[in-house]
């Protein structure tokens, strides 16, 4: 009876831990696993001219207090809306090297290695993107007063 109990309580035991590395890189949001975790807290006030380009379909990086390790790329997108992204490479450690880049007004490029995901979507590209998207945070558009808030 103690070797069944024994056995029950082992297969259980692994069964949970074997679905533990699944979930893991859902809690990190695709990227690898050394991605800095930062609190990211900015509100833009779309109605100055440092966030024109936000007015209408575009894109700009914002460098603000409390806006991640390197900035993040806020995107208007066509069909309306907002999409947030970290400039970390998410599929490799920071490095001088791995700072998300605009390319072309269409791809999020790592100048590292030449990864790209398309802007408006995250979607890889090219390159060692597999499994991997660019870190995004939630957006709140208040339009009565123009205001983007970026939180996580």
């Amino acid at each position: 009876m103690k070797n069944k109990l024994s056995i029950i309580f082992l297969s259980i035991f692994l069964i949970f831990s074997s679905l533990l590395p699944m979930n893991s890189c859902k809690e990190r949001d695709e990227t690898t696993e050394c991605f800095p975790s930062v609190s990211i807290n900015v509100v833009l006030n779309l109605n100055l001219p440092a966030y024109f380009d936000l007015q209408t379909v575009g894109w700009l990086y914002t460098n603000e207090q409390s806006d991640g390790t390197r900035g993040l790329v806020v995107v208007k997108l066509p069909a309306g809306g907002f999409k947030v992204y970290d400039r970390n490479a998410p599929h490799l450690c920071p490095a001088d090297d791995t700072t998300l880049v605009v390319e072309n007004n269409l791809y999020l490029v790592c100048p590292q290695d030449n990864s790209k995901w398309l802007l408006t979507t995250g979607e890889p590209m090219q390159g060692n993107t597999a499994g991997f998207l660019p870190k995004t945070y939630p957006t709140s558009y208040n339009p009565s007063s123009n205001i983007l808030t970026i939180y996580n």
